[in-house]
């Protein structure tokens, strides 16, 4: 029996509407239940998109498809804005490659939870309770009014500061004798691989060239440096300016501790490299100090990098390692544990060591569940990059120093590399992919988004403190 065409067309109607409706109400449901989980799904699906879109034959110089693994791992390492590579970015990818991962970088840059929160949006029609609650969270907003202003002035932001960074830059490239599309090609390129920490090069020698040249070197820093500040030290400092009165303890925190690491990593960078002659002990002394403070402030997530990494002595590894480690400021492009929370674990100690009941800062107690949370990120950090050291030496057969030194950069998407990411079987590429996907989603994120549920105790055993120390 022929069924009408009218039917037909009508059954068709109401099946699109009913396939939006379970959309919408499959997303409100995360976004009111579980809005972690909704942050990992949809950076997931924009690291499988560009992993699909970089498979394409048009995407590599050859012409021919890139093999899975390694369109993965560039896929995860732009969308994480890490920089990490297994094929050289200039040669093997073609422009519309490139600009694929330039794309990458700048979703990837905004954050998972601005992206879990435009989604949200965008299905919706608009933020619930739960959702500014997400993203206020993963902001470090003060209070729900704050997030859509906070949703909208990122892109203003970003968009903004990368401008300016590469205005600056193209003329210089002009200058060294590109042409005025090579050059804004590469400016634009530098200035939103800077601003969003992801340390990716359009240059097949990366910076060496320019390794003098503070005309391209000092954006690159102040790029890389104001884009791991974070959102909301941004936001707070374009609303308050230089009044440090008016600072919140987020922004006072994550000023004061990136600057001591910027002044603290420069010294001791700068100290055990300065005879070094395989990197800057042949330099004259307004280079070497140049070196000195561009590997500072890249080695906390920037990833560009003006001297090759296994020329440098078994101590400077070590201290970049900690560097890289700790990161840049929360819900900012950079990685790491966070500046904030080692500030907060000093802080822990300090108290502990004088003996106080609280744990103060410019005038403020710190909460316990702050706390709670440092010591997480920072085992949890510290778990994932010794399983993944632990799965690299079974998988390889290298020695310790080169894969810590990679395992830490991919964790806390720096980018900086001794190599080792080119030589890895596909087995050890996944587990780096895995490695930058966890590293920049965060390891609370990550922990909250697979829990099989949420705990709400109504009760609590007595208290007893056992002997620690």
């Amino acid at each position: 029996m022929a069924i009408p065409r009218q039917s037909l067309l009508e059954k068709e109607q109401r099946s699109g509407p009913a396939i939006v409706t379970g959309v919408r109400e499959f997303v409100g449901g995360l976004v009111t239940g579980r809005p972690a989980r909704l942050a990992l799904i949809v950076f997931s699906l924009v690291i499988l998109l560009f992993t699909a879109l970089l498979s394409l034959p048009a995407a590599s110089s050859s012409g021919e498809s890139a093999p899975l693994h390694d369109a993965f791992f560039t896929a995860v390492s732009a969308v994480c804005v890490t920089g990490l590579t297994v094929v050289s970015t200039a040669t093997y990818w073609s422009t519309f490659g490139q600009v694929l991962i330039l794309i990458a970088i700048q979703v990837g840059g905004l954050g998972i939870l601005t992206l879990a929160s435009l989604l949200a949006l965008a299905v919706n029609k608009r933020l619930g309770v739960r959702g500014k609650l997400m993203a206020q969270e993963g902001m470090n907003t003060g209070r729900l009014g704050e997030v859509g202003h906070l949703l909208r002035i990122v892109f203003s932001t970003a968009v903004v500061i990368e401008l300016a960074l590469a205005v600056i830059m193209a003329p210089r490239f002009m200058i060294l004798g590109e042409s005025p599309g090579q050059a804004i090609w590469h400016a634009v390129f530098y200035s939103i691989s800077a601003f969003n920490n992801a340390g990716f090069t359009p240059h097949s020698d990366g910076l060496v060239p320019y390794e003098e040249d503070l005309w391209i070197l000092i954006p690159l820093m102040i790029g890389v440096f104001i884009g791991s500040l974070g959102f909301p030290v941004i936001m707070v400092l374009l609303q308050t300016r230089a009044r440090v009165s008016k600072w919140n303890l987020h922004t006072k925190l994550t000023i004061l501790v990136s600057s001591i690491l910027l002044v603290a990593g420069a010294v001791i960078w700068g100290a055990f490299e300065w005879f070094n002659s395989r990197t800057i002990g042949d330099l004259s002394l307004g280079d070497k100090i140049i070196h000195s403070i561009f590997a500072s402030v890249m080695t906390r997530s920037g990833g560009f990098n003006l001297v090759s990494m296994t020329d440098l002595d078994s101590s400077t590894l070590l201290i970049t390692d900690m560097l890289m480690f700790a990161g840049g400021g929360s819900a900012s492009t950079a990685g790491g544990i966070k500046v904030t929370t080692i500030a907060v674990l000093f802080l822990a100690v300090v108290a502990e060591a004088r003996g106080d009941t609280d744990v103060r800062a410019f005038g403020r107690t710190i909460p316990q569940g702050a706390m709670r949370v440092a010591i997480s990120v920072t085992i949890l950090g510290a778990t994932l990059v010794a399983v993944a050291t632990s799965a690299l030496l079974v998988i390889t057969d290298e020695s310790l120093e080169p894969v810590v030194f990679e395992v830490i950069s991919a964790f806390a998407t720096v980018g900086l590399s001794t190599g080792l990411s080119e030589a890895l079987p596909p087995s050890g590429k996944y587990v780096l992919s895995m490695l930058m996907f966890a590293g920049r989603v965060g390891t609370i994120t990550l922990a909250a988004a697979l829990a099989v549920r949420h705990r709400n105790t109504l009760y609590h055993y007595p208290e007893e403190r056992p002997i620690i120390g």
